[in-house]
Protein backbone atom coordinates (compact mmCIF):
# COMPACT_ATOMS: atom_id res chain seq x y z
CA UNK A 1 0.00 0.00 0.00
CA UNK A 2 1.62 3.31 -1.19
CA UNK A 3 1.73 6.08 1.65
CA UNK A 4 -0.80 9.47 0.89
CA UNK A 5 -1.69 12.41 2.19
CA UNK A 6 -4.35 13.56 0.31
CA UNK A 7 -5.60 17.30 0.39
CA UNK A 8 -9.65 18.00 0.03
CA UNK A 9 -10.04 19.45 -3.13
CA UNK A 10 -11.25 22.72 -3.87
CA UNK A 11 -14.41 23.64 -5.20
CA UNK A 12 -12.58 26.22 -8.27
CA UNK A 13 -10.74 22.41 -9.11
CA UNK A 14 -13.60 20.99 -9.88
CA UNK A 15 -14.51 21.08 -13.90
CA UNK A 16 -17.71 22.56 -14.69
CA UNK A 17 -19.81 19.95 -16.62
CA UNK A 18 -20.92 16.70 -15.82
CA UNK A 19 -19.14 15.08 -18.14
CA UNK A 20 -15.74 16.54 -17.68
CA UNK A 21 -16.07 15.82 -13.93
CA UNK A 22 -16.68 12.34 -14.29
CA UNK A 23 -13.61 11.92 -16.14
CA UNK A 24 -12.31 14.50 -13.37
CA UNK A 25 -12.84 12.27 -10.56
CA UNK A 26 -11.19 8.97 -11.66
CA UNK A 27 -8.21 8.52 -9.92
CA UNK A 28 -9.35 10.99 -6.71
CA UNK A 29 -10.00 9.99 -3.85
CA UNK A 30 -13.32 9.28 -1.59
CA UNK A 31 -12.62 10.38 2.13
CA UNK A 32 -14.89 9.59 5.40
CA UNK A 33 -13.03 10.93 8.78
CA UNK A 34 -15.34 8.65 11.43
CA UNK A 35 -14.84 8.32 15.21
CA UNK A 36 -13.08 5.07 14.66
CA UNK A 37 -10.63 6.15 12.00
CA UNK A 38 -10.63 7.26 8.46
CA UNK A 39 -11.86 5.43 5.47
CA UNK A 40 -10.64 6.20 1.96
CA UNK A 41 -10.14 5.14 -1.67
CA UNK A 42 -9.45 5.68 -4.76
CA UNK A 43 -12.16 6.60 -7.59
CA UNK A 44 -11.76 4.29 -10.19
CA UNK A 45 -15.36 4.79 -11.71
CA UNK A 46 -18.06 6.75 -12.40
CA UNK A 47 -21.15 7.45 -14.15
CA UNK A 48 -22.00 10.76 -15.97
CA UNK A 49 -25.90 12.17 -15.93
CA UNK A 50 -25.62 15.27 -17.70
CA UNK A 51 -28.65 17.81 -17.69
CA UNK A 52 -31.18 16.81 -20.35
CA UNK A 53 -30.54 12.64 -20.01
CA UNK A 54 -33.44 10.43 -20.14
CA UNK A 55 -31.85 8.16 -17.55
CA UNK A 56 -30.99 10.81 -14.98
CA UNK A 57 -32.80 11.33 -11.38
CA UNK A 58 -33.33 15.59 -12.63
CA UNK A 59 -34.56 14.79 -16.04
CA UNK A 60 -37.97 15.74 -15.21
CA UNK A 61 -37.28 18.62 -12.90
CA UNK A 62 -36.59 19.52 -9.43
CA UNK A 63 -38.31 18.04 -6.62
CA UNK A 64 -37.67 17.76 -2.58
CA UNK A 65 -35.73 13.79 -2.59
CA UNK A 66 -33.26 14.82 -6.19
CA UNK A 67 -32.98 18.38 -4.99
CA UNK A 68 -28.96 18.17 -4.52
CA UNK A 69 -28.47 17.23 -7.78
CA UNK A 70 -29.48 20.96 -8.30
CA UNK A 71 -26.44 22.48 -6.34
CA UNK A 72 -23.33 23.82 -7.18
CA UNK A 73 -21.19 21.67 -8.28
CA UNK A 74 -19.43 18.84 -5.53
CA UNK A 75 -22.18 18.27 -3.23
CA UNK A 76 -23.31 14.90 -2.33
CA UNK A 77 -26.76 13.79 -3.56
CA UNK A 78 -27.51 10.14 -1.82
CA UNK A 79 -30.45 8.27 -2.75
CA UNK A 80 -32.22 4.59 -1.86
CA UNK A 81 -32.05 2.37 -4.67
CA UNK A 82 -33.56 -0.94 -5.37
CA UNK A 83 -35.15 -1.02 -1.63
CA UNK A 84 -31.11 -2.47 -0.94
CA UNK A 85 -28.49 0.41 -1.32
CA UNK A 86 -28.06 3.79 -0.78
CA UNK A 87 -26.17 5.23 -4.01
CA UNK A 88 -23.47 8.72 -3.99
CA UNK A 89 -23.64 11.10 -6.53
CA UNK A 90 -21.48 14.44 -6.68
CA UNK A 91 -23.51 17.35 -8.38
CA UNK A 92 -21.94 18.40 -11.01
CA UNK A 93 -23.45 21.61 -12.35
CA UNK A 94 -24.13 25.09 -11.64
CA UNK A 95 -26.40 25.97 -8.99
CA UNK A 96 -29.67 25.23 -10.34
CA UNK A 97 -29.04 23.15 -13.37
CA UNK A 98 -29.53 19.43 -12.40
CA UNK A 99 -27.17 17.18 -12.88
CA UNK A 100 -24.34 14.52 -11.65
CA UNK A 101 -21.73 12.15 -11.44
CA UNK A 102 -22.73 8.50 -10.09
CA UNK A 103 -19.40 7.28 -8.08
CA UNK A 104 -19.52 3.57 -8.97
CA UNK A 105 -16.16 1.86 -7.71
CA UNK A 106 -13.36 2.52 -5.29
CA UNK A 107 -10.05 0.96 -4.83
CA UNK A 108 -10.06 0.83 -0.83
CA UNK A 109 -6.70 2.78 0.68
CA UNK A 110 -6.98 3.32 4.54
CA UNK A 111 -9.39 1.69 6.66
CA UNK A 112 -9.73 -1.00 5.06
CA UNK A 113 -10.53 -3.34 8.62
CA UNK A 114 -13.47 -0.84 8.86
CA UNK A 115 -14.31 -1.53 5.83
CA UNK A 116 -14.21 -5.24 6.12
CA UNK A 117 -16.66 -5.11 10.05
CA UNK A 118 -19.31 -2.77 7.27
CA UNK A 119 -19.54 -5.43 4.34
CA UNK A 120 -18.47 -9.32 5.47
CA UNK A 121 -19.99 -11.01 2.94
CA UNK A 122 -16.07 -10.89 0.82
CA UNK A 123 -13.09 -11.73 1.59
CA UNK A 124 -11.30 -10.28 -1.34
CA UNK A 125 -9.89 -6.23 -0.76
CA UNK A 126 -11.19 -5.10 -4.57
CA UNK A 127 -14.58 -6.53 -3.88
CA UNK A 128 -15.30 -4.70 -1.40
CA UNK A 129 -16.04 -1.17 -2.75
CA UNK A 130 -16.29 -2.33 -6.56
CA UNK A 131 -20.20 -1.61 -7.51
CA UNK A 132 -21.78 2.09 -6.41
CA UNK A 133 -24.17 -0.20 -3.31
CA UNK A 134 -20.90 -1.55 -1.63
CA UNK A 135 -19.46 1.22 -1.99
CA UNK A 136 -21.61 3.42 0.14
CA UNK A 137 -21.70 0.46 2.69
CA UNK A 138 -17.88 0.78 3.16
CA UNK A 139 -17.61 4.21 3.71
CA UNK A 140 -20.72 4.46 6.28
CA UNK A 141 -22.54 6.76 3.95
CA UNK A 142 -26.46 6.98 4.01
CA UNK A 143 -29.40 9.74 3.31
CA UNK A 144 -27.77 11.68 6.55
CA UNK A 145 -24.83 12.93 3.77
CA UNK A 146 -27.82 14.11 0.97
CA UNK A 147 -26.66 18.07 0.63
CA UNK A 148 -22.82 17.59 2.37
CA UNK A 149 -20.73 19.82 0.37
CA UNK A 150 -17.98 17.52 -0.16
CA UNK A 151 -15.36 20.29 -0.70
CA UNK A 152 -15.89 22.13 2.86
CA UNK A 153 -14.71 21.03 6.45
CA UNK A 154 -16.60 18.14 7.34
CA UNK A 155 -16.42 14.28 7.95
CA UNK A 156 -17.12 13.29 4.22
CA UNK A 157 -15.15 14.64 1.29
CA UNK A 158 -13.14 14.93 -2.05
CA UNK A 159 -9.38 14.89 -2.32
CA UNK A 160 -6.97 14.96 -4.47
CA UNK A 161 -4.52 11.93 -6.49
CA UNK A 162 -2.52 9.39 -3.80
CA UNK A 163 -1.00 8.73 -7.39
CA UNK A 164 -1.89 9.68 -11.32
CA UNK A 165 -4.29 6.80 -12.70
CA UNK A 166 -3.65 4.47 -15.86
CA UNK A 167 -5.42 5.54 -19.05
CA UNK A 168 -9.28 6.13 -18.91
CA UNK A 169 -11.27 4.05 -21.01
CA UNK A 170 -14.99 5.09 -21.60
CA UNK A 171 -18.02 2.76 -21.76
CA UNK A 172 -22.12 2.37 -21.47
CA UNK A 173 -23.91 2.72 -18.31
CA UNK A 174 -24.84 0.04 -15.68
CA UNK A 175 -28.45 -1.00 -14.61
CA UNK A 176 -30.66 2.01 -16.57
CA UNK A 177 -33.04 1.76 -19.36
CA UNK A 178 -33.14 5.23 -21.17
CA UNK A 179 -30.31 6.40 -23.20
CA UNK A 180 -28.41 3.13 -22.62
CA UNK A 181 -26.12 3.51 -25.20
CA UNK A 182 -24.38 6.92 -24.35
CA UNK A 183 -20.71 6.12 -23.92
CA UNK A 184 -21.29 7.75 -20.33
CA UNK A 185 -19.13 5.75 -17.66
CA UNK A 186 -15.50 6.53 -16.83
CA UNK A 187 -13.27 3.80 -15.76
CA UNK A 188 -9.42 3.15 -14.78
CA UNK A 189 -8.37 0.67 -17.53
CA UNK A 190 -6.98 -2.70 -15.93
CA UNK A 191 -8.33 -1.96 -12.07
CA UNK A 192 -9.49 -5.18 -10.57
CA UNK A 193 -11.98 -2.46 -8.62
CA UNK A 194 -14.01 -1.61 -11.68
CA UNK A 195 -17.43 -2.83 -11.47
CA UNK A 196 -19.88 -4.84 -13.89
CA UNK A 197 -18.89 -7.57 -16.66
CA UNK A 198 -15.65 -7.20 -18.72
CA UNK A 199 -17.71 -7.31 -22.23
CA UNK A 200 -18.67 -4.20 -21.17
CA UNK A 201 -15.51 -2.66 -21.07
CA UNK A 202 -14.02 -1.27 -24.21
Amino acid sequence: MRRFRPRRLRRSELPTGTLQLARFLIGKTLVHDLPEGRISGRIVETEAYPPGDAAGHAFRGQTPRNSSLFLERGHAYVYFAYGVHWLLNVSSELPGVGAGVLLRGLELLEGVDLAQNAYRKTARLCDLARGPGRLTVVMHIDKRYDGVDLCAAGPLWLGTEAWPPKPIGKAVRIGITRDVERRFRFYERGNPCVSGPARLLT
